[in-house]
């Protein structure tokens, strides 16, 4: 893909960049260690985080192939959507795939986020559950859409916030830039509403209503500290026993960032290798890090679990090639996580941002 030097060595040289952030993340509170019982029975963590471990787990058809793999997300009835970025010159491929819960494909549609697909999250509303979608580089856009892949409604950059180029919004193109619109995913509200994280343009977080119309934002490019590097992913975090907040995956910070629901600057927390995107599942968040692990949390945001570390290896010297040498991959051990998301009974699906695609699936044991 043709990207501005600038990025290719924040996307593609980030292993080589941030010495003293891998050498903190590789130090981490807790490391689990992973045992292979046999052929078929792979599992990571331990306690009462334990999980058995099916890299690959859903197959495309032959018609079909993974083109980098980023978001995942599961609906009521247990099938998992994966998107993927895509290619700009296959556009008749779809980029997103959808799998039934025991892996086999299902449907496959969303060709119009070729080149672009990013994020993926599905909400029910009035008993029926939409996708919403979000696609970056040359497409600049994020839709709302039925299950089968029919748009309710399509939107561009919300030129209302005053932050973006002109024409951002009726004539994008791939150019780069904090004041372009990039997005990369999206919280859900409790009055209807949304957050949409804007990752790699201007690094702001918007919030919409229930209606897809733009209300206000807050954030902006900085150090922390309520302004972002590349503010990934974002989630609403409820989970008993805290107040309700945002959180925001601040990426290029290698922190996640705590704000009230107004928006206001709460805290930061530390520790951590390029941070992705976050998910609650009961007292848990899950926070998948590009630096090769996924890292879960209890309601008290202390680490209980790292799964699949692979840290040491992917940052240190040479682990630049790994990526793109599927034959450099360990089995029970992470390259890229990119996205992860709970399934009902609190498994894991984790997308991996690889060129070839990879989906693991980490079933709950405990």
């Amino acid at each position: 893909m043709n990207r501005p030097r600038h990025f290719r060595l924040s996307r593609r040289g980030f292993l080589r960049a941030g010495g003293a952030c891998a050498a903190a993340v590789a130090a981490g509170p807790l490391l689990l260690t992973t045992r292979k019982t046999d052929a078929k029975e792979l599992i990571v963590g331990e306690g009462e985080h334990r999980f058995q471990v099916h890299h690959e787990w859903p197959q495309l058809p032959s018609q079909y192939t993974w083109q980098t793999t980023h978001n995942v997300a599961v609906d009521k009835a247990g099938n998992l959507y994966v998107i993927h970025e895509g290619r700009a010159n296959l556009k008749d491929h779809p980029s997103i795939f959808v799998f039934d819960p025991e892996g086999r494909f299902v449907r496959a549609f969303g060709s119009e986020f070729q080149g672009g697909g990013h994020g993926i999250e599905i909400r029910e509303e009035d008993g029926q559950e939409f996708l919403y979608v979000c696609a970056y580089q040359h497409l600049k856009t994020f839709a709302k859409l039925d299950l089968k892949g029919e748009a309710v409604w399509r939107r561009f950059a919300p030129m209302q916030s005053g932050v973006y180029a002109a024409d951002e919004d009726k004539k994008p193109t791939g150019q780069w830039g904090r004041d372009r619109f990039m997005p990369t995913n999206f919280a859900f509200l409790d009055d209807g509403g949304f957050l949409l994280v804007d990752g790699y343009g201007a690094f702001y977080v918007h919030r919409y209503d229930k209606k897809g119309e733009w209300v206000s934002c807050f954030g902006g490019a900085g150090k922390g500290e309520g302004k972002f590097s590349t503010p990934h992913g974002v989630w609403v975090d409820k989970r008993a026993g805290r107040q309700p907040s945002i959180v925001v995956c601040d990426r290029a910070n290698h922190t996640l960032q705590y704000f009230d629901m107004n928006g206001k600057y709460l805290e930061t927390l530390r520790g951590y290798g390029l941070p992705a995107n976050a998910e609650t599942w009961k007292n848990l968040l899950v926070v998948p890090e590009l630096h090769a692990r996924v890292t879960l949390l209890n309601e008290k945001n202390e680490v209980v679990a790292r799964l699949g570390d692979d840290v040491a290896r992917v940052t240190g010297q040479g682990g630049n090639t790994i990526r793109g040498d599927h034959a450099k991959w360990q089995d029970g051990k992470f390259v890229h996580p990119h996205d992860a998301c709970f399934a009902a009974d609190g498994s894991l699906f984790v997308a991996e941002w690889v060129g070839t695609g990879r989906v693991s699936k980490l079933r709950r044991l405990s």
